[in-house]
């Protein structure tokens, strides 16, 4: 498949709300650097610019961000404002409160729910917008999230939000919610080596509420990313198709679900094209049946 034909419509769609995405999107938060976060080494803002400007090209209309995704030089959110800011008018920007760094980039104590309002405005100045479409609430080891949830909720009635989500929550934590406001979207860490979310992902799918992997394609490696000996399972089926690991990784996470959305990042143009493609791989039963194996040997 040449990059001229490949495209992030060939995954399907879903709504996030009222808003119409791609299955195939975008995560921000390798854009600032080598590694996640302030690791590593800053990148290039022009190739962090241009993989912006291509994947909107390739018809991502999903990018899920975070105030919180900065290196020592790069802020993903002000690489977004500009990159494509004049925003077009179907890109759904998601973005993520309750965590929190100091200017340095250490981890500081997480947002009380007074602190949200400061968070969301944070967003809308880097980003550039009167309103944020999507919001999602990033949990912190927290029991309950009423008050945290009730405050977003009360922004998203001022109209500083258009839809709510939650992320690294439980299947509690999605009723607390919903009891509290409508949920678009959640957002956990799922992958082929790392599966353990099916009631959440079950529970999702009953609802109408898509369900956003996280780390799909770094499993096991989290932050660090992709490096790491592949498991027999997925080279095997990567030959048979003739592509990359990652692809595989991502046409597997989107076969569980018409409601699952895959936000793969990268800060590469090339390893951006793969992903984007991955949308547009078929696995067979057998395939599938092979990959499922890896989650449950680890169950």
């Amino acid at each position: 498949m040449t990059s001229h034909s490949v495209s992030a419509a060939a995954a399907g769609t879903w709504l996030l709300g009222d808003l119409k995405v791609n299955r195939i999107g975008f995560g921000a938060m390798r854009l600032t650097g080598s590694a996640a976060l302030h690791q590593g080494t800053p990148s290039d803002r022009g190739q962090a610019i241009s993989v912006l400007r291509r994947a909107v090209e390739l018809g991502v209309n999903h990018i899920d961000t975070a105030a919180f995704y900065f290196s020592r030089l790069r802020s993903a959110n002000e690489l977004i404002n500009s990159a494509l800011a004049p925003y077009p008018d179907d890109l759904v920007i998601a973005t993520k409160v309750g965590p929190a760094r100091d200017a340095a980039g250490e981890w500081a104590t997480p947002a009380r729910p007074d602190q949200l309002r400061g968070q969301v405005e944070e967003n809308l100045r880097q980003l550039g917008r009167d309103h944020l479409d999507v919001v999602n609430l990033r949990l912190m080891g927290q029991d309950c999230i009423s008050e945290h949830f009730g405050a977003l909720a009360e922004l998203r009635d001022a109209g500083l939000i258009r839809h709510l989500g939650i992320s690294g929550a439980r299947p509690e934590h999605l009723a607390e919610a919903q009891a509290i406001a409508p949920v678009v979207c959640v957002q956990n860490r799922y992958s082929i080596d790392a599966p353990g979310e099916d009631e959440l992902l079950r529970a999702c799918a009953e609802f109408g509420i898509a369900f956003v992997p996280f780390f799909a394609i770094a499993g096991e490696g989290r932050m660090a990313g992709a490096a790491r000996a592949e498991h027999d399972e997925v080279r095997a089926v990567a030959r048979v198709h003739g592509i990359s690991y990652a692809q595989i990784r991502l046409a597997w996470i989107l076969r569980k679900g018409a409601h699952v959305l895959a936000i793969p990042g990268t800060g590469n143009p090339d390893h951006l094209v793969d992903n984007v493609a991955a949308g547009a791989i078929r696995l067979t039963e057998e395939e599938l049946q092979l990959l499922n194996a890896i989650g449950s040997s680890k169950s």
